[in-house]
C-alpha cells in the first residue's frame, strides 16, 4: 500500500467557532483531524448517526452535554443537517464549546434560512492545494492540466479520478441534497458553463446554449458558487471616461475539475493555456486576499476592468487601502507590445499603485512606463510576502 504524502496547509484556525467551507475533496476533513486531534468528531456521512439526528436533533444536544467546557467539537458535512446549528448556537452561548463546522455546500444552509450564528462563528474557505503548500512538488503544467484538489493530486490515476469526481459531485452534492429538480438539465449545463471559464458571462447566451430558461441558468450558477466549484468576478464600475461592462466573468476554482466536466483531460493545448493560467491566478488572489480565506492579505475588492469600447481589458484589479493593483496574465515565455495594451489603457485610474503582467518567462523586468513583468515564481513570492 502506497502512503499518501502529508502536506501542511496554510490555513490557520481562528480562536473561536467557525465554518469551514470548500469544494468536496479540498481536504477540509483531513485538515480538521490534523489540527484538532483531540476534538469530539461528528461525521454526518455516517448514515446511522445522520438518521438518529434526523429523527431527533435533541439527541445531538444531549451528547454535547457530556463534553467538558472548553473542548472543540468538529461537525463534518454540516449542510446535511442544518437544524443542528440551533444546538450549536445554544452550546456556544451556554456550554463554552468551540465548534468547527465543515461543509461542501452553503446552499441548503441559506435555502432554509438557517441561523448561521451571526458573529458567533466566523467563516473560512479551504481551496485546493496552493503552490506554497505543495512546495517542491508544485509543477505548474501539472496543476493547470489536473488541478490541485488533494483527492486528485494524491491519486495514482488522475484522469479516472477526475471523471469519477464529477459523477460523485452530481450524485452526492446535487442529487442527494436535492439542489435541483432537473438533474439531467444541470448535467447538460455544466460542460457548457465550463466553456465560459475565464470569459465575460452572458446568462442569456449560456441559457440558449444549455437549452434551459435564463432564470434556471442563474440558479445553476448560484449552485456552482454555493458548492465552491466556481465563482464570479465582477466588473469594476467606477465613473471613468468610458462606461465599463457590467457582466461578471466566470471562473472555475479547479482547472482539473473544469476540464473533466468538459471531458477534455488530454495534454494541455496552447489555445486553452491562457484561460487556465488566468483562472489559476484568480483563485490564488481569492485565496490570499478575500475576507474569510484566512491567508494573511485583505483586499477591499477584487474585480476585472474592461471598458465597453476600445477592446482593452485588465484581468484583475485589486482594491486595497484605497489603492489599486492591476494584473494581466499571459501564458507565454516572452512578452510583446500588445501584451501591455490593457495596462496602458488603465493608467489614468486614480489610486493606481502597481501594474503587473504575470507571465511564464524566467526574468522579471520593467517597461519604460512603469509596468512590471513578473514570472510566475516572482508573483508567488509577492503573494506570500504580502506585497500585493
Amino acid at each position: 500500500m502506497v502512503m499518501k504524502k502529508t502536506y501542511n496547509r496554510l490555513l490557520k484556525a481562528p480562536d473561536q467557532s467557525f465554518f469551514l467551507f470548500g469544494m468536496r475533496g479540498a481536504g477540509k476533513s483531513a485538515w480538521a483531524r490534523q489540527t484538532f486531534p483531540n476534538a469530539h468528531y461528528v461525521n454526518l456521512l455516517d448514515e446511522g448517526l445522520y438518521q438518529s439526528y434526523l429523527r431527533d436533533a435533541r439527541l445531538f444536544g444531549r451528547e454535547l452535554l457530556q463534553i467538558p467546557a472548553g473542548q472543540t467539537v468538529v461537525v463534518d458535512e454540516i449542510q446535511r443537517l442544518p437544524s443542528l446549528l440551533n444546538e450549536v448556537h445554544r452550546f456556544i452561548e451556554e456550554g463554552d464549546l468551540r465548534f468547527v463546522l465543515l461543509g461542501s455546500s452553503a446552499r441548503k444552509l441559506k435555502q432554509l434560512g438557517t441561523n448561521l450564528l451571526a458573529a458567533r462563528a466566523l467563516r473560512r474557505i479551504m481551496f485546493p492545494f496552493l503552490p506554497m503548500e505543495l512546495g517542491d512538488d508544485f509543477e505548474l503544467s501539472e496543476v493547470l492540466r489536473f488541478g490541485s484538489l488533494p483527492i486528485i493530486w494524491q491519486s495514482s490515476a488522475k484522469i479516472d479520478s477526475l471523471y469519477a469526481y464529477v459523477q460523485l459531485y452530481l450524485k452526492q452534492e446535487i442529487q442527494s441534497e436535492a439542489l435541483v429538480r432537473n438533474l439531467p438539465g444541470f448535467a447538460r449545463f455544466m460542460p457548457i458553463a465550463a466553456l465560459f471559464h475565464g470569459q465575460v458571462l452572458s446568462v442569456a447566451g449560456l441559457a440558449r446554449d444549455a437549452g434551459v430558461a435564463r432564470t434556471t441558468v442563474s440558479g445553476y450558477l448560484d449552485i456552482l458558487a454555493d458548492t465552491y466549484l466556481a465563482w464570479l468576478l465582477p466588473a469594476y464600475e467606477a465613473k471613468l471616461r468610458i462606461k465599463e461592462r457590467k457582466h461578471p466573468k466566470l471562473y472555475w476554482v479547479d482547472s482539473g475539475v473544469m476540464r473533466a466536466v468538459k471531458q477534455e483531460l488530454h495534454p494541455l493545448g496552447e489555445a486553452e493555456r491562457g484561460a487556465l493560467l488566468e483562472g489559476w491566478v484568480g483563485t490564488l488572489l481569492r485565496a490570499y486576499g478575500e475576507p474569510g480565506c484566512g491567508l494573511g492579505l485583505r483586499y477591499d475588492g477584487l474585480f476585472y476592468w474592461a471598458p465597453a469600447e476600445g477592446g482593452t481589458e485588465v484581468d484583475f484589479l485589486i482594491l486595497r487601502g484605497g489603492e489599486f493593483t492591476a494584473i494581466e496574465v499571459k501564458a507565454r515565455d516572452y512578452l510583446v507590445s500588445k501584451d501591455f495594451k490593457g495596462l496602458r489603457a488603465i493608467a489614468d485610474l486614480g489610486g493606481l499603485r502597481r501594474r503587473l503582467v504575470v507571465f511564464q518567462g524566467n526574468r522579471p523586468f520593467r517597461t519604460e512606463d512603469g509596468i512590471e513583468a513578473l514570472p510566475v515564481r516572482n508573483f508567488l513570492n509577492d503573494l506570500e510576502t504580502g506585497a500585493l
